[in-house]
C-alpha cells in the first residue's frame, strides 16, 4: 500500500509542478513549480500515510498539527534528495521530460527512506 501511495503522491507533485510551471513563466518558474509540487505532494503523503499506512488518530487538532510538523520535519533530508534529483537532471539533461524523471526518481529513493524515518519517529507511538 506504502508503494501505491507515493506513486499517488508522486503523481500529485509531478502534476502540480507540471500546472504550476505552464501558468507562471516567470524568472523563478521551475523553483516556484518544484515547491507548489512539493507541498501538494506533502499533504497528499500525509493525509493517506496518517491513515491508511500508520492508521493514526490525532487526540484533537493541536496533536494532529504537531504531528504533521513533525512528519514535516522528517521531510526536509527527503526533499533534499528528491530536489538534488530533479535540479541534477534538469541541469544535466536540459529536458522537462528528464527533468521530471529525475524527480520521480528522487521521491522514490526520499520515500523509502521517510518510511523509516516516520515509522520510528513520527508515528512510533501511536502504532498497534
Amino acid at each position: 500500500m506504502y508503494g501505491i501511495f507515493a506513486l499517488i503522491a508522486t503523481a500529485a507533485n509531478i502534476g502540480a509542478q507540471d500546472l504550476a510551471i505552464r501558468t507562471y513563466h516567470g524568472s523563478s518558474a521551475l523553483l516556484l513549480s518544484v515547491i507548489v509540487g512539493t507541498a501538494i505532494g506533502l499533504v497528499v503523503k500525509y493525509i493517506l500515510d496518517k491513515r491508511y499506512i500508520f492508521r493514526f488518530r490525532a487526540r484533537n487538532a493541536a496533536h494532529d498539527g504537531r504531528t504533521f510538523l513533525l512528519y514535516v520535519a522528517m521531510g526536509i533530508l527527503t526533499t533534499a534528495i528528491f530536489w538534488g534529483f530533479e535540479f541534477g537532471f534538469d541541469y544535466l539533461f536540459q529536458s522537462k521530460a528528464l527533468r521530471y524523471i529525475g524527480g520521480m526518481l528522487g521521491l522514490a529513493i526520499g520515500y523509502v527512506a521517510k518510511y523509516q524515518l516516520d515509522k520510528r519517529y513520527v508515528f512510533k507511538s501511536e502504532q498497534g
